[in-house]
């Protein structure tokens, strides 16, 4: 509703009042003060100038009532019972406006509080999202340097392979190199595929099987010393998911953060569990970790427990959640260790 149309409504209601109280005595009604509540809620809620049109009309419907009214029956008795009723009536009036400004303020000033609650939420998000934006670009960047270098690795571990396939130890030392110069370059094209799907403004839809056995064994690949349990639940096999790289980036992350998590514990396990509805995946990454509440509110804010962690796998995943239209939160489990929950809709709006 835009000011005019609400000063529109408070002109209709200021016109009904001042016609019931021309009806009933004009000025010398005890609910002549009434007048002066649209004024109120108008300056709690309008600009100045729309105040200011409702605060004339009020007094000029006031000062109308002074000649052009209907007077009240003379009901005088020699024990001034007419003041008695005219005291009641002051009682009665200051009792409906004492409720009307209590119950009509205080729920401005509760959407207020959520308005500037939210206005700071926004104001974060969007300094996150700068700060993401800012590595976004160093990592374009990066990519496009690092593309040649990669080749040339490719080609001298080739190399390195031939002339050392003797060599059992060293073999698996390259073919383990092989693999993560691999992965960095596959890492490179599905920057350059997010790109361009972004720009074409088509999405990716993938089976959400196919999408968690692809996240796993692309975790094995980095952590090959930590054990990952997957539990798809219910029918979460048959749901399908519109898969963008930065949600796998946003799983993996989590995957790595409870690996550490476990590892440090002197556990080498991690849970990872599927559940999927109509409207929205739920992935539940689980470490057995030491679970303090200390690193419950680090996880909560996006800040790293490690000492050499920066905290920015945490943000990048929540920013992920945040932008599909998700969340993601942290819960401290009963018996050890933490969970993340990562939500996500199945179809984006």
């Amino acid at each position: 509703m835009t000011p005019l149309e609400a000063v529109a409504h408070i002109a209709v209601d200021i016109a009904a009042l001042s016609w019931l109280l021309h009806l009933t005595g004009g000025e010398t009604n005890p609910f002549v003060s009434l007048l002066v509540l649209p004024i109120t809620l108008a300056a709690a809620a309008l600009p100045l100038r729309h105040v200011a049109i409702v605060a004339l009309l009020a007094a000029f419907c006031y000062l109308a009532l002074i000649p052009w009214h209907v007077p009240l029956p003379v009901t005088a008795t020699e024990d001034g019972g007419d003041f008695s009723l005219h005291v009641i009536g002051m009682a009665i009036n200051f009792v409906i406006m004492a409720a009307a400004l209590s119950f009509f303020v205080t729920r401005l000033a509760r959407m207020l509080r959520a308005h500037e609650s939210e206005i700071q939420r926004e104001r974060e998000r969007a300094l996150r999202d700068e700060g993401i934006l800012a590595i976004a670009t160093q990592a374009a960047g990066a990519a496009h340097e690092l593309n040649t270098p990669l080749s040339t690795m490719r080609t001298l571990l080739a190399e390195l392979k031939r002339e050392h396939a003797d060599d059992r130890a060293l073999a698996d030392d390259l073919a383990l190199l092989g693999g993560q110069a691999e992965r960095c370059r596959d890492i490179l094209r599905e920057l350059v595929a997010l790109g361009s799907r972004q720009l074409a403004g088509t999405p990716q839809r993938l089976a959400l099987a196919e999408f968690v056995r692809d996240s796993e064994a692309r975790f094995h690949l980095l952590r090959p010393e930590v054990e990952l349990s997957v539990t798809m639940e219910g029918d979460a096999r048959a749901r399908e998911i519109e898969a963008e790289p930065s949600l796998r980036h946003a799983l993996i992350n989590l995957l790595s953060n409870a690996a550490d998590a476990s590892l440090a514990a002197g556990s080498a396990c991690v849970e990872l569990r599927v559940a999927a509805n109509a409207d929205q995946v739920e992935f539940g990454v689980r470490d057995f970790g030491a679970g303090t509440e200390a690193e419950l509110i680090a996880r909560s804010a996006f800040q790293s427990s490690k000492r050499d962690g920066l905290g920015l796998g945490l943000a990048l995943a929540h920013a992920t959640a945040e932008r599909l239209g998700g969340e993601l939160r942290a819960e401290l489990q009963p018996d050890r260790g933490l969970l993340q929950r990562l939500r996500v809709p199945v179809r984006r709006g």
